[in-house]
């Protein structure tokens, strides 16, 4: 899949026997749609997180190169208010210059705490270097296992 086209829900059983579900969902901030068409995946978002007691955590991915920005406010305030637990995953750091990389981990530390759902340390990821994929991986076997 091309990172920002996914369009509806995708799910992907790991394990087998099943371990766990993880669920892609589209994208809200540059997905490549038109607006009426982004507003109907956040309908669809809000559908699938509300009422839902198996969800563990759900996954918040933010740009490092670009930082937490209002539409990703709402989503995590769409969160806090569907009581769903989740964590922020800042990802493409092997983009940012260490010294812009430590400002954009600071304030997005800083949103995490202002929200009663999210989990207070920020992942900071490259899938390109590898870098905090082990993190990640060990932060959702964690919440499978709580």
């Amino acid at each position: 899949m091309t990172p920002g086209r996914t369009q509806e829900l995708n799910y992907f059983d790991v394990g087998s026997p099943l371990v766990f579900r993880l669920v892609d969902m589209p994208g809200y901030g540059f997905a490549k749609a038109p607006k009426d068409v982004v507003k109907k995946w956040r309908f669809l978002i809000n559908d699938y997180l509300r009422g839902r007691a198996v969800l563990k955590r759900t996954l918040v991915l933010i740009d490092s190169r670009h930082g937490i920005k209002d539409v990703d406010r709402e989503v995590l305030e769409m969160l806090d208010v569907a009581a769903v637990s989740y964590r922020i995953v800042l990802t493409k750091a092997d983009k940012v210059k260490a010294t812009d990389l430590a400002a954009v981990l600071a304030a997005t530390e800083a949103e995490a705490r202002k929200h009663p759902a999210a989990h207070p340390q920020v992942i900071v990821t490259s899938s390109e270097k590898g870098m905090g994929i082990a993190e990640l991986r060990t932060a959702v076997l964690e919440a499978v296992e709580s």
